[in-house]
C-alpha cells in the first residue's frame, strides 16, 4: 500500500452504521421473549409500571381534549390534530417503560410459543388491566384538582363531557367492533415499534396507527378509563353538566376490553406467531 493510501485511510476512519431495524420474524422472536420477560417479571414492579401506563395515556387524552376544546376548528383539523396530540400519551408508554393492557395483549404469542403458561398471562393482564384503571383514574383526579376544564371559558370541560357522552351513546356492538379496530392498530404501533432501534424510531412507529384510531372514533379501553370518569366527576362536581354516569362506563368498557382483547390477540398476536412463529417451531 502506498504513503499517500495509507495516509489517506488514517484520515477517514470508518463510520459506524446504525443498527438495522429487526425484520419480521425477528420481531416475532422478540415478542415472545418479552412475553416470557412480562410473565415473570415481579408483581409489585408491573402493577406500578401499569399505574404509570394509565396515567401517561390519561395525559394523551388530556392534550387531545385541549384540541377538542376549540369549537372553531373545521371537523378533519380537529380530528387529525386531536389525534396527532393524543399519540404523547402512547410514546411515554413506549419511550418511558410501562405496562399497558393493549399493548401487552401481544403476550398471548408467550403461550403460543410454549414459553409461558396461559394462566400467567392471564393474571399479569388482570394485574395490568386494574393498575391501568387507577392509573387513569387518578390522573383524571389530578386534572379535576389543576382546574384544567376551565381552559377556554370552560369549553375544555364541555368537550371533555362531550366526548364520554358520544362514547357511551353507541351500541355495545358498535363500541366492541371499534374496540378490535382500534386495538389491531395499537398492537401493530408496539409490533412495529419491537423493530426500533432508537428511542426516536419509537414516535414515528406510533404515529400514524395511533392517529389513525384516534381519528376514525375506535374505542381504546384505557383512554376511556380517563374520559369517563373524568366526565363523571366534573359532572358530580358542577363543572358541567352531562348524563355519562356508572352505568355508562361500564356499558363501554365492557364492550370495548373484549373488542381490545381480539383485535389485539388475534389480529395482531395469533395471525403473526401462525406466520412467523408457528414455523420456527415446526423447524425446532
Amino acid at each position: 500500500m502506498s504513503e499517500a493510501s495509507v495516509a489517506t485511510s488514517a484520515a477517514s476512519p470508518s463510520v459506524p452504521q446504525a443498527p438495522a431495524p429487526l425484520s419480521p420474524a425477528q420481531v416475532e422472536r422478540k415478542a415472545e421473549a418479552t412475553a416470557l420477560a412480562k410473565a415473570e417479571s415481579p408483581a409489585a414492579s408491573a402493577f406500578v409500571l401499569a399505574l404509570l401506563a394509565g396515567a401517561f395515556i390519561g395525559i394523551g387524552a388530556t392534550f387531545m381534549l385541549v384540541v377538542k376544546a376549540d369549537p372553531t376548528l373545521p371537523f378533519a383539523a380537529s380530528t387529525l390534530l386531536g389525534a396527532f396530540a393524543f399519540v404523547a400519551g402512547l410514546f411515554l408508554v413506549l419511550a418511558a417503560g410501562a405496562e399497558l393492557f393493549t399493548g401487552d395483549c401481544l403476550m398471548v404469542m408467550g403461550p403460543l410459543a410454549g414459553k409461558v403458561s396461559w394462566g400467567k398471562v392471564a393474571g399479569r393482564l388482570a394485574l395490568v388491566y386494574v393498575g391501568n384503571l387507577l392509573g387513569s383514574v387518578a390522573m383524571a383526579a389530578l386534572v379535576l384538582g389543576a382546574g384544567v376544564a376551565q381552559l377556554n371559558g370552560g369549553a375544555f370541560g364541555d368537550a371533555a363531557v362531550a366526548v364520554a357522552t358520544a362514547k357511551t351513546s353507541m351500541g355495545w356492538g358498535t363500541i366492541f367492533f371499534r374496540g378490535i379496530l382500534c386495538n389491531m392498530l395499537v398492537c401493530l404501533a408496539v409490533w412495529i415499534g419491537y423493530s426500533a432501534t432508537s428511542v426516536a424510531d419509537r414516535p414515528v412507529a406510533a404515529l400514524l396507527p395511533v392517529m389513525a384510531f384516534i381519528a376514525a372514533g375506535f374505542e381504546h379501553c384505557v383512554a376511556n378509563m380517563f374520559f369517563l370518569p373524568y366526565a363523571i366527576m366534573l359532572e358530580g362536581a358542577g363543572v358541567a353538566s352531562g348524563n355519562v354516569g356508572l352505568g355508562g362506563l361500564l356499558h363501554n368498557l365492557s364492550a370495548a376490553t373484549l373488542g381490545n382483547m381480539v383485535g389485539g390477540m388475534v389480529l395482531v398476536g395469533i395471525a403473526y406467531w401462525f406466520a412467523y412463529g408457528r414455523v420456527a417451531s415446526e423447524k425446532a
